[in-house]
C-alpha cells in the first residue's frame, strides 16, 4: 500500500505529540481538538509555556464541573415540579393511541390482520425468486 506523504510540519507535530501524551488525553476528553492543537503548535512553537499546562486540572475546573452537575440536577428537579400530572397523562394517552394506530397499519401491510377487514390480495409464492441448484 502507498501512504500519503505528509507535510514535514505535520510529521514534526506528530513527533511532538508522541513526546507529550497529555495532548492525546486532552483531545479524548473533548477539551481540545487536533486542529486547534496543531495551529497553536505551529504558531507558538514547541517551547511555549502553554504546553506545560496542558492536561493539568486545577481546583477551579473541579469546582466548575460540580457546579454544572448541581445546576443540571436543580434544572431537572424544577422541570419535574412544574409538570402537570393530568397533562402528562393526556400526552401518554395520545402516544398510546398513535402507537396502536401504527401497529394496526403495520399489521395490514404485513397481512397479519385477522377477522373482518379488507380483502386480502391473492398470495403468491412465499419466495418470488426461486433459485435452483444445478
Amino acid at each position: 500500500m502507498t501512504q500519503k506523504k505528509l507535510h514535514p510540519s505535520v510529521l514534526k507535530f506528530k513527533e511532538f505529540v508522541k513526546n507529550n501524551p497529555k495532548l492525546i488525553q486532552e483531545v479524548r476528553k473533548g477539551n481540545s481538538n487536533w486542529q486547534e492543537l496543531y495551529e497553536d503548535w505551529y504558531l507558538l512553537g514547541e517551547d511555549d509555556p502553554r504546553w506545560e499546562k496542558v492536561g493539568e486540572e486545577t481546583e477551579e475546573d473541579h469546582s466548575d464541573q460540580s457546579e454544572k452537575k448541581s445546576d443540571l440536577m436543580s434544572n431537572i428537579m424544577g422541570m419535574v415540579k412544574k409538570m402537570d400530572p393530568n397533562q402528562m397523562q393526556g400526552h401518554i394517552t395520545n402516544l398510546s393511541q398513535a402507537l396502536g394506530a401504527i401497529q394496526g397499519l403495520l399489521s395490514q401491510f404485513q397481512g397479519n390482520n385477522t377477522g373482518a377487514g379488507p380483502a386480502k390480495p391473492s398470495e403468491g409464492p412465499k419466495h418470488p425468486f426461486s433459485f435452483r441448484q444445478d
